[in-house]
């Protein structure tokens, strides 16, 4: 069976910056090749990437993560038939994810004096259909002499199973009390690491206080102090969309179609918000390879086992990784079926080998014409 799969290989350049913290407040690392490398977490890279779907797909078509699953519930009972009071509401939504086997118990900060509705004790991820869904079975239940009963019967656990959202089916659902409740996730993401060894630096600041600065009897002092740890790098991120399950997840090719586009736009386009204020790292990717694969993903991550330690890195970032790709798909038969590379400046040009430059515009709209035709094809 031909697969459709799509990869993204992305070489970015970030200015100082701490875009993903460990506990002690340092950017994280990893030695890879065995030096090492800046490293930003895939879960660090997929938020800002999921949150940007809300710019480019309407509501209708996104869900929502979270462990206060009763609240949410409630409040989409309550809109949709307002003559229920909230506690019933809430109760009834304890009742529907219960008869869905899905384990609820009381968040840490509820008391007796101010009880809060029952959390799940993870993040659920639930698409907007799958809770209008369950919000009518809980409204219908509302009328019903046993509605815990009705709730069961009506199978809510179904509902939960279809209606996936575009972002639920993209990073999937993990549920841990009830695992026929699993989606799995369509899309992967690397870690994004460095192509270059990285040591940490550290900014020692001083902050002003503007109302004991005005006073002339006060010493010239500062009011704060401390130092934020940062690096500076260019990174190798990546990502792959397995867009046969993709389509397996949504039940609809059409919208398989604009899961891939909103993915591709907003992976590339994304950034960590980590210390943003602080370093304003907003940057764009100096390359982007676009690939549609016929036989597996590729992740080209090889190309910088030996860590670059010249310059011009850039430059040599580019031609390493054309190099990969290159050498790979002659060894394996690997070679993408179409490849568009959106890229800036002279020192990304080695890339050209790789497929035709486009703008990120022309790539995503060349890349769902083509994803649509495959599927087309399969049907």
């Amino acid at each position: 069976m031909t697969r459709t799969i799509v990869d993204i290989n992305i070489l970015q350049t970030v200015p100082p910056s701490n875009l993903n913290r460990d506990d002690t407040g340092s950017p994280k690392s990893a030695v890879y090749g065995g030096t090492r490398r800046a490293r930003v977490s895939s879960q660090a890279w997929k938020r800002p990437t999921r949150l940007l779907f809300n710019s480019v797909l309407d509501g209708s078509q996104l869900g929502v993560r979270t462990k206060r699953v009763v609240e949410l519930l409630g409040e989409r009972i309550l809109t949709r038939s307002p003559e229920i009071s909230a506690e019933r509401a809430q109760e009834l939504a304890g009742l529907a994810f219960t008869a869905a086997g899905i384990k609820l118990s009381a968040p840490r900060r509820s008391t007796p004096e101010s009880p809060l509705p029952d959390e799940s004790g993870y993040l659920l991820f639930l698409s907007s259909r799958q809770l209008d869904q369950v919000a009518d079975m809980c409204i219908e239940a509302d009328r019903a002499d046993d509605p815990k009963a009705q709730l069961k019967g009506d199978g809510v656990k179904k509902a939960l199973t279809e209606g996936n959202s575009i972002d639920l089916a993209l990073f999937g659902r993990m549920v841990a009390d009830s695992s026929d409740l699993n989606v799995d996730a369509a899309c992967q993401v690397a870690h994004a690491i460095s192509v270059h060894p990285v040591d940490n630096e550290f900014d020692y600041f001083t902050a002003v206080d503007d109302h004991k600065n005005a006073d002339s009897e006060e010493d010239a002092g500062a009011g704060m102090i401390g130092t934020v740890e940062f690096n500076a790098s260019t990174l190798y991120r990546y990502a792959t969309v397995d867009v046969d399950a993709l389509q397996r997840n949504l039940g609809d090719a059409k919208a398989a179609v604009r899961a891939v586009e909103a993915f591709v736009r907003a992976f590339t386009t994304s950034m960590p918000t980590g210390k943003q204020n602080t370093f304003a790292n907003r940057t764009l990717p100096n390359a982007v390879v676009i690939s549609i694969r016929n036989t597996q993903p590729v992740n080209l991550a090889g190309a910088f086992e030996e860590a670059i330690t010249e310059q011009p890195r850039l430059r040599l970032a580019s031609e390493r990784l054309a190099d990969e790709a290159q050498q790979i798909d002659a060894a394996y038969g690997t070679t993408p079926v179409s490849t568009w590379v959106v890229r800036t400046g002279a020192a990304t040009e080695a890339l050209d080998a790789l497929g035709e430059r486009v703008s990120l515009d022309d790539a995503v709209t060349r890349l769902g014409s083509a994803v649509a035709e495959r599927l087309e094809g399969q049907s």
